[in-house]
């Protein structure tokens, strides 16, 4: 499926989904949790209804009605393969999960999972007593259990979900553990994940990030809990609203622990003009300049600052490119192509991108199967001389469904 964008003035008002990383560290709580467990204000995305089926498939039962979604916790597996579809996150977190097990389960995707590694899973597993085979390093894996808790050593430096994964299934062993941790990368999702254990009355002992002390025989709770919305892809209408007029976009949370909140630093220091309202954010269109920006922490920002970066004057610089190429696509390698494409400089030194503003040409271009790529050329398409015709759109449909609706809503001009 292919997606025209022309040049649009966007003013208008939209609601964000809700959070899809919440959502999914949620379901895999609510599956270890005796009772019911609540959920509202719940758009679920590609990458949700996988791990919905995950959690299914492990013994929960799940119903969804509208935004509504009610998950009771299951105790044994109805099944033994998990597809994880292309969630990364689905994958490492119940991974984790699937080694509690007493029976051989198998893990599997689709499309660019299976092409992601999964090292950082297979040796703290088998050293906490969980038996892993894989071939070529990458999926499918086969894990059986049980874990046994105790001490591991994790490299975080290339994702922190594996992690996530391991602060959900330990307290639910007997003994206490010990991870400590390597090159922590994203260090906010970790927040995140200790933030949504203690909701469901777990508590976990974080001593710098560098070493998490884990209490045994902890019970999850069921509970009754609103999702947030989700900051990653508000990012790309926030970016639309600095570069084309303005937008307000509601149901984001300003204290959120989500990484990518981190887009308002980046639209304050290029000049973008921000209003904080009640449950609200809007942006409006100002003179932008270029502006320097670490993403290590917050990688799937680099698509909307990059959109950012193009319409500001001067020579912006992006650091963190090195978690850019284990994505749905290589990240990295697909933001030059195709903004060199569109006519704008954009170069890569090293563990920076440097993005020279300029006016986008227009042309076809490809999504790579990557939500974040193609919501990104379609907000350069806002600002382009020609349309910009995106090949490949529908993958958005991974983390925002209504993308393309919410675009339209705000002022987009969006055609088949």
């Amino acid at each position: 499926m292919q997606k025209s964008i022309i040049c649009s003035e966007i003013n208008g008002v939209v609601t964000a989904p809700s959070s899809k990383s919440i959502v999914q560290r949620c379901i895999a709580a609510a599956l270890l949790a005796e009772g019911t467990s609540f959920f509202h204000n719940v758009t679920l995305c590609a990458d949700d209804q996988a791990a919905l089926r995950v959690a299914e498939t492990l013994g929960a039962s799940c119903e969804v009605n509208g935004n509504e979604m009610q998950i009771t916790g299951g105790h044994f597996p109805r099944g033994s393969i998990l597809d994880c579809g292309e969630s990364g996150l689905a994958l490492r977190m119940f991974a984790a999960i699937a080694a509690r097990y007493d029976i051989e389960i198998v893990l599997t995707g689709g499309n660019s999972l299976l092409r992601r590694p999964i090292d950082m899973i297979i040796s703290p597993l088998r050293t906490l007593g969980a038996n892993c085979q894989t071939s070529s390093r990458r999926l499918p894996l086969i894990i059986k259990g049980p874990l046994h808790g105790g001490a591991v050593t994790i490299d975080g430096s290339v994702s922190s979900q594996f992690l996530t994964g391991l602060l959900i299934v330990l307290p639910t062993l007997k003994p206490d553990s010990v991870v400590n941790v390597e090159n922590l990368k994203s260090r906010p999702y970790i927040d995140l994940t200790l933030q949504i254990l203690k909701k469901f009355g777990i508590n976990t002992v974080n001593h710098g990030f560098r070493q998490f002390y884990i209490h045994g025989n902890q019970r999850y709770l069921p509970v009754d809990y609103t999702i947030e919305g989700d900051w990653s892809g508000a990012a790309f209408l926030l970016v639309a609203g600095a570069l084309q007029g303005e937008v307000t976009v509601t149901g984001l949370n300003l204290t959120s622990a989500q990484a990518d909140r981190k887009i308002l630093e980046a639209l304050r220091i290029c000049g973008a003009k921000i209003e904080l309202l009640s449950n609200a954010i809007k942006v409006s269109q100002a003179p932008l300049h270029a502006f320097e920006f670490d993403a290590t922490d917050c990688p799937d920002l680099f698509p909307p600052l990059v959109v950012l970066a193009t319409g500001c004057c001067g020579t912006s610089r992006i650091s963190g490119v090195e978690r850019l190429f284990f994505k749905e696509s290589n990240r990295a390698a697909a933001l030059c192509q195709e903004f060199q494409r569109l006519g704008i400089e954009i170069a890569i030194a090293g563990n920076q991108m440097y993005i020279t503003g300029g006016t986008i040409q227009g042309g076809r271009v490809r999504a790579h199967n990557d939500h974040r790529i193609a919501m990104a050329l379609a907000i350069a398409g806002l600002r382009s001389s020609q349309p910009v015709i995106i090949e490949g759109s529908e993958c958005i449909v991974k983390s925002y469904p209504s993308f393309f609706e919410d675009l339209k809503q705000i002022g987009g001009k969006v055609y088949e």
